[in-house]
């Protein structure tokens, strides 16, 4: 058992309650880490420090160069501790051995790709439409930003929230998950390691009601990143808009998946079960609603189900495992249950239906890859599940896929599976999502913008886009010969 304090202020501490949270393995079921839980008293202590590093210390001194060597300085420290961190969070979240090495050695393309832009952030000088003035803009940091992660993704997501944050000069509290705060800890360590001002970077670890709600209503925060529900992101939108905070906030996914007869269905059949199957389908952008075209539909869906019984159950420490299992216990017994409410509402089963008893999966909390052919209109279809179960609906054209696809409150990802490039064109103009993949999936890069439509969030992470996020316009205006006149002067 080990303890796992807060950071902040560029030093480890217990909350100041003195209190802790226990940290259960997904694989064993066994409680393997204590972690502080924080309250408000912890999260305003973070938040005031965060906001003197921000105004008063040596982060607000540095030149935007001297910025972006500290942020590639950091990545190059996680490329040295790739393993470590990706152990912790093996054994916090379940995920696998297997994909968080590479993930975890990605991460550190964020901070180089960010620290590359931080002498790129220019203002512009307007060409005005009167003489004698001249006017140009800047563009500075907003402030303190509240960054609150999830449980499924907390270093790839941490990354995808502070690069960007840190790259336009802002200081961060991170909040992260209390089923999973282990590895952004762990991570945080790097910062002063790195060279980072104390203060910069901060995380408070607890409940969302003890600790992320007091950093949301603080009133020196300036910004909330948030990746979570929907209905969590629409209460933090409200709260933040009574001090009109910014907000960026990835939110939930019911992504469409469309296979239509021209497609290469070997290659589909393998996307399909990756899009669903992936971190056990625990993921924003899940393809969870496979839909297929009528006319390849019993030749595909063999395909699939072949692919889908294949991957290997285990423990997640175990390089040759390929399906872990879910997170958290509560999302265990959530996935279950969506799953007894498809079968109550006439959900046809095709594969699976039920918790994994296999031996290899201990006591840990596994579910059966799972398949149902579904109408669109069953929860199963409409809902967000975040475990491994696709939903798939049969579709007779193009128009009749785009409807479907479109016919769901979430818009963040969407893939198509066609040869027909005219095709391929027309449905990534007219699919309601912030992503869209041809003959592909699941591909994300820290280059490229990430967000959603209608209720999967608002804002972008990743790519240039990101740090405008956390920027604010200011426009400066100065006299370079034009007459000010009295204006109570006699006329």
């Amino acid at each position: 058992m080990q303890d796992y304090p807060m950071y902040i202020g560029g030093e480890s501490m217990a909350a100041a309650a003195g209190r802790w949270m226990d940290s259960e393995n997904p694989f064993s079921g066994e409680v393997w880490a204590r972690v502080a839980r924080g309250d408000a008293q912890d999260a305003s202590r973070a938040v005031e420090v965060a906001h003197q590093a921000f105004a008063e210390g040596p982060w607000r001194d540095l030149t935007p160069s001297a910025r972006g060597l500290l942020l590639h300085k950091l990545g190059d420290l996680i490329l040295r501790d790739a393993r470590k961190l990706a152990e912790a969070e093996v054994r916090d979240s379940g995920r696998l051995i297997a994909d968080m090495v590479p993930q975890v050695t990605y991460l550190a393309q964020a901070f180089h790709y960010f620290g590359g832009l931080c002498d790129k952030i220019e203002g512009a000088v307007i060409p005005l439409d009167r003489k004698g003035y001249f006017n140009f803009t800047r563009h500075e940091p907003v402030g303190v930003v509240a960054a609150l992660t999830p449980w499924n993704a907390p270093l790839l997501v941490t990354c995808m929230m502070i690069a960007p944050a840190l790259c336009a000069g802002c200081t961060v509290v991170l909040k992260p998950s209390e089923f999973s705060s282990v590895s952004t800890l762990a991570f945080a360590k790097l910062f002063e390691e790195a060279g980072f001002p104390p203060g910069v970077v901060n995380v408070v670890t607890g409940y969302g009601a003890e600790v992320g709600a007091a950093l949301v209503a603080h009133p020196r925060v300036r910004a909330i990143a948030f990746t979570g529900s929907d209905a969590t992101g629409r209460h933090l939108a409200q709260q933040a808009a009574r001090d009109f905070k910014r907000v960026v906030l990835e939110l939930g996914g019911k992504s469409p998946n469309i296979v239509f007869d021209d497609a290469d269905l070997d290659a589909a059949a393998n996307g399909a079960a990756t899009a669903i199957l992936n971190v056990s389908g625990q993921s924003c952008v899940a393809g969870t609603r496979l839909l297929v075209q009528e006319s390849v539909y019993d030749r595909f869906m063999d395909k699939l189900l072949s692919v889908a019984r294949m991957p290997r159950m285990g423990d997640p420490m175990d390089a040759s495992t390929s399906l872990g299992p879910l997170s958290t216990r509560p999302q265990y017994d959530k996935v279950l249950g969506y799953i007894d409410t498809a079968r109550a509402e006439g959900a046809k089963l095709l594969l699976g239906g039920s918790a994994a008893t296999r031996p290899e999966c201990g006591k840990g909390w596994f579910i059966e890859p799972t398949v149902f052919e579904v109408r669109n209109d069953m929860r199963i279809a409409q809902e967000e599940v975040f475990g491994p179960v696709l939903s798939v609906i049969r579709f007779r054209d193009e128009a009749h896929a785009l409807a479907i696809a479109n016919d769901v409150r979430f818009g963040l990802a969407a893939g198509v599976w066609t040869q027909d490039f005219a095709r391929a064109m027309r449905m990534a103009e007219t699919l309601q999502a912030g992503s869209v993949w041809i003959n592909c999936y699941r591909q994300v890069s820290f280059l490229s913008p990430f967000g959603g439509y209608k209720d999967s969030g608002m804002g972008r992470e990743n790519g240039p886009d990101a740090v405008k996020e956390y920027l604010q316009v200011k426009s400066v205006w100065m006299n370079t010969g034009a007459p000010v006149p009295n204006p109570y002067a006699p006329r």
